[in-house]
Formats: C-alpha cells, sequence, structure tokens
C-alpha cells in the first residue's frame, strides 16, 4: 500500500528562474512542493489545503501595469507565507506596504544584519551574507509589519506582518551564494508552516509508479521526447513503470547542439531497453521555420509541428 503524505508546500511562481531550485531546497528539507502558476485561486489553495506558501521573485516591478499578481485573498487563508525578492514585494504591497525603485541596485554577495532571530531566522548568525539581485524594494511599512533584517541599501531586507501568516524576504536564500540560506528555509518550513519532514523521494517516486501502472492497465504509452531532461525522466520513469509496454518518439528536428541528438539516441540505447524510434526530420523542419525571426513564435511553430509529427507517426507504432 502506498502511504499518502498531505504535507505540501505550494509555490506561486511569479516568473522566476529560481523557481526548480526553490522547489529542490524545500524538498531536500522532506517536505513535498509543487511549483503553480500565480493565477491560482485562494478557493483552489483551500482545496489542497498546504501547509504553506512560498512567492517566488520575478522580473517585473509590481507597481506598473500588467505585474504579475495573484489573489489578494491568498494572504487571508492564515496559511503561513514566504515572499522572496518580487514576492516580498507583492506580498507586502497587498498587505498596504510601499514599493519604489531603488537609489542603488543591489546585485551580488551583501553583507545582511538580522535583528530578530525568532522563527524565520532561527540558529542564523546575526551577521550573514545574502545574495542579492533587485531594483524595487519596501521603502515603508505600516505599522502592523515588523523589519527581521536590514543591509545598507535595503532596509527591510527581512519582514514578518504582525497579524497575518506573512514572512518575507528581500535577498534569495534558495542560492548558495546566501550560505545560510538553506537554514532560513528549514524555519519556514519547520518553525513556521509546522512540517514534520515525513516526506522522502522514494516514497513519492514508489507512489508516481503506483499510480503509472493504474492509469496504464494493460494499455501502452507512446513518449514523445524532446532531447531534454523533463521528457527524458518521464520516459525512464514510465519504463520503470511498465517496463516494454512503452514506445518512444524521438525527432531530430534540427534544433538541438551539435552531436546533441546522437547523444540522446545512445543514452537510451545504453540504459535502456525501450522501443526508441529516431524521426530524422531537419530538413522539414528547418524549412517550416524558415524566415521566421521572433523566438517565441519559433518556439511555437516548433512545438506545433513537433506534436503533428508525433500524432501522425503514434498510429504506426502498437499501443
Amino acid at each position: 500500500m502506498i502511504e499518502e503524505n498531505n504535507e505540501k508546500v505550494l509555490i506561486l511562481d511569479f516568473g522566476s528562474q529560481y523557481a526548480q531550485l526553490i522547489a529542490r531546497r524545500v524538498r531536500e528539507n522532506n517536505v513535498f512542493s509543487e511549483i503553480v502558476s500565480h493565477e491560482i485561486t485562494a478557493e483552489q489553495i483551500k482545496k489542497i489545503n498546504p501547509k504553506g506558501i512560498i512567492f517566488t521573485g520575478g522580473p517585473a516591478s509590481v507597481y506598473v501595469k500588467n505585474a504579475p499578481r495573484c489573489d489578494e485573498e491568498i494572504v487571508e487563508l492564515g496559511i503561513p507565507i514566504l515572499g522572496i525578492c518580487y514576492g516580498m514585494q507583492l506580498g507586502c504591497q497587498m498587505l498596504k506596504a510601499t514599493v519604489k525603485p531603488t537609489v542603488s541596485r543591489e546585485y551580488g554577495r551583501t553583507a545582511c544584519v538580522v535583528n530578530d532571530q525568532s522563527k524565520l531566522f532561527k540558529s542564523v548568525d546575526k551577521d550573514i551574507i545574502v545574495w542579492m539581485s533587485h531594483g524595487d524594494q519596501v521603502v515603508e511599512l505600516p505599522m502592523e509589519f515588523e523589519s527581521l533584517a536590514f543591509t545598507h541599501n535595503c532596509p527591510y531586507a527581512g519582514v514578518k506582518h504582525k497579524k497575518k501568516a506573512f514572512y518575507g524576504v528581500q535577498f534569495h536564500p534558495e542560492v548558495t551564494h546566501t550560505p545560510q540560506g538553506s537554514q532560513i528555509i528549514r524555519n519556514f518550513l519547520y518553525e513556521i508552516c509546522g512540517c514534520t519532514g515525513a516526506w522522502k523521494i522514494d516514497s513519492y517516486i514508489e507512489k508516481s509508479l503506483h499510480d503509472i501502472r493504474s492509469q496504464v492497465g494493460d494499455g501502452r504509452v507512446v513518449c514523445g521526447l524532446s532531447g531534454g531532461v523533463d521528457s527524458a525522466v518521464t520516459a525512464a520513469l514510465i519504463h520503470k513503470a511498465i517496463g516494454n509496454h512503452i514506445s518512444c518518439i524521438f525527432v531530430d528536428n534540427g534544433l538541438l547542439r551539435d552531436y546533441e541528438a546522437d547523444e540522446v539516441v545512445k543514452t537510451f540505447k545504453d540504459n535502456f531497453t525501450v522501443d526508441l524510434h529516431v524521426i530524422h526530420a531537419r530538413e522539414r523542419f528547418l524549412n517550416k521555420l524558415k524566415g521566421v525571426i521572433d523566438p517565441e513564435k519559433n518556439g511555437r511553430l516548433s512545438d506545433m509541428n513537433s506534436l503533428r509529427f508525433l500524432r501522425k507517426r503514434q498510429k504506426r507504432y502498437p499501443g
């Protein structure tokens, strides 16, 4: 029987380059994490019932038109929230703080002073090095907030709300350039969210294998390989679950790096007894993309062509 673990932390992604890294740091602390769109509603979150929520950083400014925002009711749910960089600015702004451009942008390793070592900064030194990367910051806090840390240029490098379960850090605790960042994340998970650390990657993999077997049954799976990590891991996991009841299709579209297509084929042939079909379609793909300069349009056309290819070809294989 596969044991269910209900401890989960949701990571609301506001376009951060570190979203996956944040998820990894949470899981390293034996707490399951899931990255979700910042457009998720408070009602949807209530149904999931997570132990905590993390707002990621992002490249936008919270005060500009069309900047990514979230349902403001989320901060009223009573679920602990940790805002990181943009996530801190957004959470603070929703709770009536003022965010403005900095006079002097902070980027890189920065000396930070912790002036409140309870909970979020428990077991963290008073003087720490943090990784900053921001051109905006909170410049004014309502009385309902407390300052937890500051730097030379950032008066509110760490904050908490006195009544709401909201905490924020202007720096990035998820990167190794913040040496004590892992302790800060651990504090949020254990001291603030009350997690117990019951989740283990092995049990998660076992549950995933169980779910795949249940869904596939006596059927067969056709899996498209892009040459990237995600599709490769997916194929490996499905193969482990159902053995040779999977056929993989790798379309060489001419858009990978030199020799990368050969490496994909070699990796799968050397490490798996999977039914692998390689389709050489470089010329066809490149002709479709001829004259396309916009990288986003290029990517969309490539994805659409790949899907058309897979749908046509999948009927040729048993499944």
